[in-house]
């Protein structure tokens, strides 16, 4: 069995970036970049008054002036006017800088009349006040987003003051999950005795959403081997991702894995040395497609679409954002199996603003009410089997 690196990396080297596509910057919210973006002129392009008020000489301020006549107004917009000697220019946020002009002085601290504008008598000025200098937060040509960034409501303002109106980014991948089971049964349908409702395919799609991905589609499947082949054959035709559900273990009715290979899927590793998840399958598709079989489990289910289904979405989509979370143990951990353990936690923070992870714990794997009580699981390594209270563990929230 592989360990959890290594089979994450295995998925790393079969995953293949996506195509790129060009949207309005409009749309481009949530997708990630497939160009750099660059300052078309500097920021701000002009010296930027900052406040409203007047646009007076220094010079003369500190020579003594507080009275000048008001030459005229000029509002954000308005084309640069020249400033007269002893004469100052009312003036607005956002204008540029008058000409001549080096000091803004707001407008709660002057007095306009017929006889012209009055700065009270103890006002301190300094040369070039409320004035956002030309080129002062980028110049042009300065690369703004780099190409693997997810794009953010603010990164929309640097793609619009970029002036472009259109953007390169990755496709959205298409997912398709499949529940299998014979035992279950979707929400609002009768439902026997021996029957159990059908929640691991609905919150995968969920958990897919939730980390920005909803091109997705599902189905349940009852298990049997020919209805599975033409079904899932007709779904990894489709698909850049499959997402299977249940029927990977070593039962009798496990049919997954040998209908994946009867359709041209190649193995690349059954089986990882971790709790919850252990019998997780993963292949590629005769086009390159990426097929994850997921334990049946409903936390074993989750856990491995989190860490294994999401990272490879993203690295498709050439997403290079995000990083690696910590947080610390509140309560001492025994786990004596020779396995990585996922273990599912509420995360919260004390005085110091530290992270801290309170376990959560399961009732078995097929606990997942459990579940909707936790921001995420740790990541507590094989090699050992006590981790005491105050550990640091890596941390992995459902949502990345």
């Amino acid at each position: 069995m592989l360990t959890t690196a290594d089979a994450s990396r295995a998925i790393r080297d079969a995953i293949r970036p996506l195509a790129a596509e060009v949207v309005s910057f409009e749309s481009a919210i949530g997708r990630v970049l497939r160009q750099p973006v660059v300052a078309e002129r500097d920021q701000p392009p002009f010296d930027r008054v900052m406040m409203d008020g007047i646009a007076i000489r220094f010079s003369e301020f500190a020579e003594g002036k507080r009275s000048f006549a008001v030459q005229s107004t000029q509002h954000a917009g308005d084309e640069r006017q020249t400033l007269n000697v002893g004469h100052a220019i009312e003036i607005m946020t956002g204008a540029s800088l008058p000409k001549g002009a080096d000091c803004i002085v707001p407008v709660e601290r002057i007095v306009v009349n017929e006889h012209g504008a009055h700065v009270e008598a103890n006002y301190e000025a300094n040369e070039r006040q409320f004035i956002h200098a030309c080129g002062s937060d980028h110049t042009k040509g300065t690369e703004l987003l780099a190409s693997g960034k997810r794009v953010t409501a603010a990164d929309i303002a640097v793609i619009a003051s970029a002036g472009l109106a259109d953007v390169e980014v990755s496709r959205d991948p298409t997912i398709r999950v499949i529940s299998t089971g014979n035992e279950l049964v979707p929400a609002g349908e009768p439902i026997a005795d021996h029957q159990i409702r059908m929640s691991n395919g609905p919150a995968v799609v969920a958990l897919l959403a939730d980390n920005g991905f909803t091109d997705t589609g599902h189905e349940h499947i009852a298990d049997e081997p020919e209805t599975l082949k033409v079904r899932i054959g007709e779904h990894l035709a489709a698909a850049d991702v499959v997402v299977l559900s249940g029927g990977v273990s070593m039962g009798k009715a496990d049919y997954v894995p040998e209908v994946l290979a009867s359709l041209g899927v190649t193995v690349l590793f059954h089986g990882i040395s971790q709790r919850p998840g252990r019998p997780m399958w993963f292949g590629t598709g005769p086009d390159g497609q990426a097929v994850f079989a997921l334990p049946g489990n409903p936390v074993s289910t989750l856990v491995c679409c989190r860490q294994y289904v999401v990272p490879a979405l993203r690295q498709m989509q050439g997403d290079t954002t995000g990083g690696t979370a910590f947080a610390s143990l509140t309560e001492p951990v025994e786990f004596p199996p020779k396995l990585t353990c996922f273990l599912p936690v509420k995360v919260v923070s004390n005085t110091a603003g530290q992270l801290l992870a309170m376990p959560i714990r399961t009732n078995t794997s097929g606990d997942f009410a459990a579940l909707s009580k936790t921001d995420g699981y740790i990541e507590l390594p094989l090699e050992e089997s006590e981790f005491p209270a105050g550990t640091t563990a890596v941390l992995h929230r459902w949502r990345l």
